[in-house]
């Protein structure tokens, strides 16, 4: 009897994208991991997912790099041969707000000129209009275009949406609106879709697009299901998979390829690489990063997750975030919120941008209090101008929304809203690099266009590089009775003194301390947490204070000392977790100091403007 052959998988190798995302939040120096990017090529790995999604952003905010001369290196280190992809999110690109047509359509021509095979494209409210624009931009501009459903499991009790119902509905609008695309992929950025309607959704699609159409599937691990899920996706008929290799494997990123490999032995499957060879660039690829900080979370399966959906690329970027304010503490609490921000908020799938909105918002309703304060991006989303969700959202959160943002519901496409907005878009781009005395070319318009400030900022080489490595194994030594302590990978300078905790120069009272300095900085760290955060609530008249209502950094100063102000308007920005805050002043009255300097670190209750 003939051995019936099996059939082989292909992978796409997703660490240099997602895997960074989902570890380090995308803040890593090309120069540390393009020797890899070689040794996988040369290990017969031939789909690489390059850039797009965060990476995009991230490399000039963080990382000092500019995205496109990444995008030239890594087409450059792989050869001619070798299939790029990046991530693009429908109208908002590469970024997390939404862009006019003009910018859509230069996305794609950019990343064409730059080395890109294909574009993944997935809208997070699962809206085909938001993918139709964009996906002919894509293929007109040469690209392959693989279109993306984004998924999700619901928290418990939830119903009217990501049910493979819901999937097959999706894909049946996508065909119904003649969008072209060349490939399909499922992607579920927080793994919390079960087996069974991974299985499901795929055989549903698979009748509706036919043999020929390669269909992809991409899952994380951080509920600990995505090994199951990729089976059920092979099984019901996947012909690629998303994997990713250790260091950045597994936990909050995608099961990693060796893993995959051994899950598939003894099925009618086989994945298409050669597993020693693989092993081996792992190796390498560990050493290559041995110095950046590997947050634990990173390494974890979160059992919440299913509850509160918060995907591998955004959870270790947000506790990197809340790490670095100092209320990490507050990570468990944050989780437990986003369950009504997803409940209330329209069934948007949890990937970027949704993700952030749903995580500012649970952030804004714990530290400051519940929907005391909406987050713009999750208030403009359930207002309608990120697209139609899944279900309508709560009628009150949508009303407190509207008060807040001074905005009405809306039914009309973004895009076009954004076409009307004479404030996004090429020529506003343009105007911003003339002023800022900057070369105007086709790179630089749409890195001012998706990157605002911070892209003026990389361009003017005022950007600074904020990579996250392992403290030394010697800290610094203690000057005047302070010590410097690290505690979760974040450091701080604490004195204690009596029954209080001086901790990076704010005293905290700490009743019950333990005899160790490391435990002395937990607990005040704790204390320092605990603190109930107000809004900010200056004095009026003469003499006002304007301080911070939160920790965070200063992004933009909009006034200078002398200059006379009205209530009401914008002094300075304040950057909370990805969320621009506005800082206005209080009363009517003239700036008479100004206490912080553009990209310092301010903390709740610092002192920012003196108003005369």
């Amino acid at each position: 009897m003939v051995k019936k052959a099996k059939k082989k998988v292909q992978l796409m190798c997703t660490a240099f994208r997602d895997g960074f995302q989902s570890v380090y939040g995308a803040r890593v120096l090309s120069k540390d991991y393009m020797p890899i990017v070689k040794i996988a090529k040369d290990a017969g790995i031939r789909r690489f997912e390059s850039g797009g999604g965060a990476s995009f952003q991230s490399a000039f905010f963080y990382c000092n790099e500019n995205a496109f001369e990444v995008m030239d290196k890594f087409r450059e280190t792989v050869g001619d041969d070798v299939h790029l992809q990046t991530l693009a999110r429908g109208v908002n690109v590469v970024g997390l707000d939404s862009q006019p047509s003009d910018i859509i359509n230069l996305h794609a021509q950019l990343f064409k000129k730059h080395g890109v095979s294909m574009i993944r494209n997935f809208d997070a409210l699962n809206d085909p209009d938001n993918l139709a624009y964009s996906g002919q931009c894509i293929v007109d501009a040469g690209l392959e275009h693989q279109i993306a459903i984004a998924m999700m499991s619901l928290p418990p009790g939830c119903t009217g949406a990501h049910t493979p119902e819901f999937y097959e509905k999706v894909l049946k609008d996508i065909l119904k609106a003649k969008i072209p695309f060349h490939s399909l992929c499922f992607k579920d950025a927080s793994g919390t879709t079960t087996p069974a309607v991974v299985y499901e959704t795929i055989v549903r699609a698979r009748k509706l697009v036919g043999d020929k159409m390669p269909i992809e599937f991409h899952s994380h691990e951080t509920a600990g299901v995505g090994t199951a899920c990729y089976l059920a996706a092979v099984q019901a008929g996947a012909d690629i998979v998303d994997l990713s290799m250790a260091p950045v494997s597994g936990g909050t990123c995608q099961p990693d390829i060796a893993t995959m490999w051994h899950a598939l032995r003894g099925t009618d499957f086989e994945l298409d690489v050669d597993v020693d060879a693989v092993m081996q660039v792992e190796e390498a690829f560990k050493d290559a990063l041995k110095d950046y900080f590997l947050p634990p979370e990173a390494l974890c399966v979160e059992p919440r997750i299913p509850w509160s959906p918060m995907p591998g690329g955004a959870l270790t970027a947000n506790t990197q975030m809340l790490r670095d304010n100092g209320i990490m503490s507050k990570y468990s609490e944050i989780i437990e919120a986003m369950e009504e921000v997803v409940r209330k908020g329209g069934f948007g799938t949890s990937v970027t941008p949704v993700s952030q909105f749903y995580f500012q918002q649970a952030f804004n309703n714990v530290i400051i209090g519940k929907w005391a304060k909406i987050a713009e991006g999750y208030g403009k989303m359930v207002l309608g101008y990120f697209g139609k969700t899944p279900k309508q959202p709560d009628k009150e959160v949508i009303k407190i929304a509207s008060e807040q943002l001074g905005l009405e519901p809306t039914t009309q496409s973004p895009r076009l809203l954004n076409d009307k907005d004479p404030k996004k878009g090429i020529a506003p781009a343009t105007e911003k690099l003339k002023v800022a005395g900057l070369p105007v070319t086709d790179e630089n318009i749409f890195i001012a266009a998706t990157c605002a400030d911070k892209g003026i900022a990389f361009l003017k080489g005022e950007a600074k590089v904020a990579v996250r490595y392992k403290q030394p194994a010697s800290p610094k030594a203690p000057v005047a009775g302070v010590q410097h302590i690290v505690v979760d990978g974040t450091g701080f300078d604490v004195e204690i003194k009596g029954s209080d905790a001086i901790v990076n120069g704010k005293t905290y009272h700490v009743q019950q301390m333990a005899s160790q300095g490391a435990d002395k900085v937990a607990n005040a760290h704790n204390a320092a947490a605990a603190e109930p955060v107000k809004a900010n609530t200056p004095s009026s008249g003469a003499g006002a204070v304007v301080s911070a209502p939160m920790l965070g950094t200063v992004t933009k100063i909009n006034v200078k000392a002398g200059e006379r102000v009205q209530r009401g308007q914008d002094l300075m920005v304040l950057e909370v977790m990805k969320m621009e805050n506005p800082i206005k002043a209080p009363t009517d009255g003239v700036v008479q100091d100004i206490l912080v300097s553009q990209g310092m670190q301010v903390s709740a209750g610092q002192a920012l403007v003196k108003l005369a």
